[in-house]
């Protein structure tokens, strides 16, 4: 009898002992889960994340950290990038992104399918940059180069790597790249790059200039050797982006604005299978369209689409109908918007032009006066100062200061 009640304490001890040892550690890990700010984060991005891989066709387990999953939620399916053939007015430009980019990413899958060694050469290059006026295509040309390559497209969201928990945008700089490793070949591409990573100076935060000599290592480190990835940036101020990142960026493209025949062809691809007129000539409201970027020929085409449906229903009032017959989109429709447009148009083009040539005139002025203090290796002379001051009673180096009020 003895023995038996021992034995069923004993028991009766461990039981005690194990649920209370289950109910703490679901306790305190419930305690760390409720104390953790990015909780929420994690776990709506892991779901996001798990949904996304799906898509890419991603079926054997890939184990990714809580930081990894945040980024593998900036993946973009396949289905929502484009084909070259989608893209009006760029075809010599396309040409030249086919031969220098997209060419050198085959060979490298190629090369790596059959197991050989492929040159350095004709290796692609780390870093890709798109610059040029704003509204010309230069996203639609990164998600083509994406889906022509067949590359997994990560849009980065800036948002993202910067924090407000110390530390945590470096773990998510690191994870930027080891995701786009695990899931190679990757194309990670930073629109409006010279936001994140333009010239750098004194004044920048400390945790920003650390995030950003982080990416430029990681970025010699994973985007070399047998990788498959490509860092691609797209800018309208190409001279505001950090002289360090443009030599990691050694291929670079100018998409410029198009010209008549271009935006000829940009229109008959927007009004691709839509209700128009087969009547139309598209280089003559092309050549109306002088200054239009291609953002600007595809709100012209929406409002011309508004302007039919405003005649018909104009129509339909006079005539008293009840319902409305649909014309298609005429040239007169098109050339009224464009002429609506026009305005707001040249007078962004004519600010951009100011604004070039002032960039232009400062950074000229700027070298010059570099180069001029790098020359001068000796303190200026008494003749020189006299000639600087307008006369010949100073001393060396002094000028007249301005009256004080």
């Amino acid at each position: 009898m003895g023995d038996n009640s021992l034995r069923s304490e004993l028991i009766s001890l461990a039981i005690r002992l194990a649920a209370g040892g289950i109910f703490t550690y679901f306790s305190v890990k419930w305690m760390i889960k409720a104390m953790d700010p990015n909780s929420s984060t994690i776990d709506a991005s892991r779901r996001k994340a798990e949904d996304l891989l799906r898509r890419l066709g991603i079926n054997y387990p890939v184990e990714l950290t809580d930081h990894e999953m945040r980024i593998a939620t900036l993946f973009v399916p396949p289905e929502d990038c484009i084909n070259p053939d989608e893209i009006g007015g760029h075809d010599s430009l396309w040409a030249e992104v086919n031969d220098r980019v997209i060419l050198p990413l085959a060979l490298m899958a190629r090369s790596k399918a059959n197991g050989d060694r492929l040159s350095s050469l004709v290796s692609p290059p780390p870093g890709v940059l798109l610059y040029g006026p704003p509204g010309c295509g230069k996203t639609l040309m990164a998600r083509a180069i994406a889906k022509s390559a067949n590359a997994r497209f990560l849009n980065l969201d800036l948002s993202i790597l910067t924090d407000k928990w110390y530390g945590e945008s470096q773990k998510l700089t690191s994870a930027l790249f080891s995701v786009a490793v695990k899931f190679q070949p990757t194309i990670i591409f930073i629109d409006e790059i010279d936001s994140f990573l333009r010239n750098r100076s004194s004044n920048d935060h400390e945790s920003t200039a650390i995030m950003k000599a982080q990416f430029m290592t990681l970025w010699d480190g994973f985007a070399s050797g047998n990788n498959e990835i490509m860092v691609l940036g797209a800018t309208n101020r190409r001279e505001d982006v950090d002289e360090a990142i443009l030599r990691r960026m050694p291929t670079q493209f100018k998409v410029p604005m198009p010209s008549s025949r271009s935006r000829a062809q940009i229109l008959e691809k927007i009004l691709e299978g839509e209700y128009v007129s087969n009547k139309i000539d598209y280089l003559g409201v092309a050549s109306d369209a002088e200054h239009f970027a291609g953002s600007d020929l595809r709100e012209a085409c929406r409002m011309a689409a508004l302007i039919r449906i405003r005649k018909d229903l104009k129509a339909s009032r006079s005539a008293r109908k009840q319902e409305f017959a649909q014309n298609p989109i005429q040239e007169a429709d098109l050339r009224e918007a464009v002429l609506k447009m026009k305005c707001d148009v040249a007078t962004r083009s004519r600010r951009a032009d100011i604004v070039s040539e002032f960039s232009r005139y400062v950074e000229e002025s700027y070298g010059a006066f570099v180069n001029d203090a790098n020359n001068s290796s000796t303190s200026p002379s008494q003749s020189d100062c006299e000639v600087a001051s307008g006369t010949e009673s100073k001393t060396p180096c002094e000028v007249d200061a301005p009256p004080l009020d």
